[in-house]
C-alpha cells in the first residue's frame, strides 16, 4: 500500500491551506487558538464563508450541494482546517441528521431542511438519549401520539448537546407499543420554537453549559415532519449513528493538539528542561503519535467503503475517543500545576480577570474533564466492543 499523498492530493492541500489563509477571519482565528470558546454568531459566520466558497459540506454529494470530495480530500480539508485554527463545523446538522435525510426523506423534506443545514443558518440538536435510554436507547419513552394531522409530543431528553442553540431539534419517539421495543420508533424533525418546549441546562464538571434536557409538554409536531415510515425510526437511527461514529474519530482536531503538546513538550519550564528530553514522557507522546497515524488510516478504510459507515464504525468510535482523552490528559500533565486553577470564565473573549499559566495551560484541566465524556456518549464504548463483537467478529 502507497501510504503518501499524491501530486493532485498535495496540491488539494495548498489549495485548502492558502483558503484558510486568506478567508478565516482573525478575530475566529485568534479565538479558537487562543482557547476561547467560538460563539454561536461565529460558527454560522465561518459556516456561511464555506458555503460561499461551495465547501459547506465537505462529505455530501454534489447533488445536495456538497464538494463531492474524496474521502481523503475530507480528511485533508478537515485536518487543514484544525491546525489553521478553524472552530469545528456542526456535526448535529451535517453529519448526522443530513445523512438521513438525504436517503430517507421525501423530495419535499429535503428541500425544505437541507439548505439550512448547508447554509449555517438552522442549528441542529439531537434527541436521542433520555434518563433511562442511554446507550439502551430502545429503552426511550418519549411518547408521540398521533392526533389526526399532527403528533403531540411528551416526554423529555438529556445530553442534548448546544440544546441552548438550536432551531431544531431531531427525535426518536415512541410511537408504537406492540413487538419489540425497537419496532415502535419514530423519527420526527422538530421547531425549538413550539409550544410546550422547554430547556433546561446541565453544567458540566468543567463549569460549562455546553448540555441540557429538554422536556416536550403536549408539543404538536405535524405528521410531515416525520422523516421516513412511523415505527421504522431504529433503521434511521442507526444509519445517523454510524456517521456520528466515524466522525467522532476526529482525527484533524487529534493532529492539530498533538502538534499543539510537541509544543509544549520542547518548550522549557521555568529553567528546567524541556520535557521532551524526559524519556517516559517523550515514550508516551510517541505511542500516541502511532496510534494516531494508525488511527488515521483506519478512517479511510472505513470511509472507502461504498456501503457506507458500518460497524466498523465502533472500531473508530473506540480508538478515536481513547486517543482523545489519552491526549488531553498529557497535556494537563505537560502544563503543570498551572492546569489546575482552571477558571471557567478565563474561556470567555472578554475575560478581564488573573490567569494562571500559558494559554497552553488555562484550558488544560477543563479539557480533561469535558473529555471524559467521549467515551459515553454516541454509544459507550463497552456498548461497541459488543457491537464489534458481534457484527464484525461474528462471536
Amino acid at each position: 500500500m502507497d501510504l503518501n499523498y499524491t501530486p493532485e492530493q498535495e496540491a488539494f492541500r495548498a489549495e485548502v491551506r492558502q483558503f484558510l489563509q486568506t478567508h478565516l477571519p482573525d478575530d475566529i482565528r485568534d479565538r479558537v487558538k487562543g482557547h476561547l470558546r467560538p460563539d454561536k454568531a461565529m460558527t454560522q459566520r465561518w459556516q456561511k464563508i464555506l458555503f460561499d466558497q461551495g465547501w459547506g459540506a465537505s462529505t455530501w454529494p454534489k447533488k445536495h450541494g456538497g464538494t463531492g470530495w474524496s474521502p481523503i480530500e475530507q480528511l485533508i480539508f478537515e485536518e487543514e482546517c484544525a491546525l489553521a485554527g478553524a472552530p469545528r463545523q456542526l456535526d448535529f446538522g451535517l453529519r448526522m441528521v443530513a445523512p438521513v435525510i438525504m436517503k430517507f426523506a421525501n423530495d419535499e423534506q429535503k428541500a425544505r431542511f437541507l439548505p439550512g443545514i448547508l447554509s449555517g443558518e438552522d442549528w441542529w440538536c439531537q434527541g436521542y438519549s433520555e434518563p433511562g435510554a442511554g446507550s439502551d436507547l430502545a429503552s426511550l419513552r418519549t411518547s408521540a401520539r398521533l392526533d389526526g394531522d399532527k403528533y403531540i409530543v411528551n416526554g423529555q431528553k438529556t445530553w442534548t448537546t448546544l440544546g441552548q442553540h438550536a432551531d431544531w431539534i431531531f427525535c426518536l419517539v415512541r410511537t408504537g407499543t406492540e413487538g419489540k421495543p425497537q419496532q415502535g420508533i419514530s423519527f420526527l424533525l422538530i421547531d425549538m420554537n413550539t409550544p410546550g418546549i422547554e430547556v433546561r441546562p446541565i453544567i458540566m464538571l468543567d463549569g460549562e453549559h455546553e448540555i441540557n434536557e429538554v422536556y416536550f409538554d403536549n408539543v404538536e409536531v405535524p405528521v410531515e415532519n416525520r422523516v421516513g415510515e412511523e415505527n421504522q425510526g431504529w433503521t434511521y437511527a442507526k444509519f445517523l449513528l454510524g456517521h456520528e461514529r466515524t466522525g467522532l474519530a476526529n482525527v484533524g482536531q487529534w493532529k492539530a493538539l498533538m502538534k499543539q503538546l510537541k509544543k509544549v513538550a520542547r518548550e522549557e519550564q521555568d529553567g528546567a528542561r524541556p520535557l521532551i528530553e524526559n524519556t517516559r514522557f517523550r515514550d508516551r507522546l510517541a505511542q500516541l503519535d502511532v496510534e494516531l497515524k494508525a488511527l488515521d488510516l483506519t478512517v479511510l478504510r472505513v470511509l472507502t467503503n461504498e456501503a457506507g459507515p458500518g460497524p466498523q464504525a465502533s472500531i473508530l468510535k473506540i480508538r478515536g475517543t481513547e486517543i482523545g482523552q489519552a491526549l488531553f490528559e498529557l497535556l494537563m500533565e505537560a502544563t503543570g500545576q498551572d492546569a489546575i486553577a482552571h477558571i471557567p470564565d478565563a474561556l470567555e473573549l472578554d475575560y478581564d480577570g488573573p490567569r494562571v499559566g500559558s494559554a497552553d495551560a488555562t484550558p488544560a484541566a477543563g479539557d480533561y474533564f469535558n473529555m471524559r465524556k467521549l467515551s459515553i456518549f454516541g454509544g459507550s464504548n463497552e456498548i461497541q466492543r459488543n457491537i464489534i463483537s458481534q457484527l464484525v467478529l461474528g462471536l
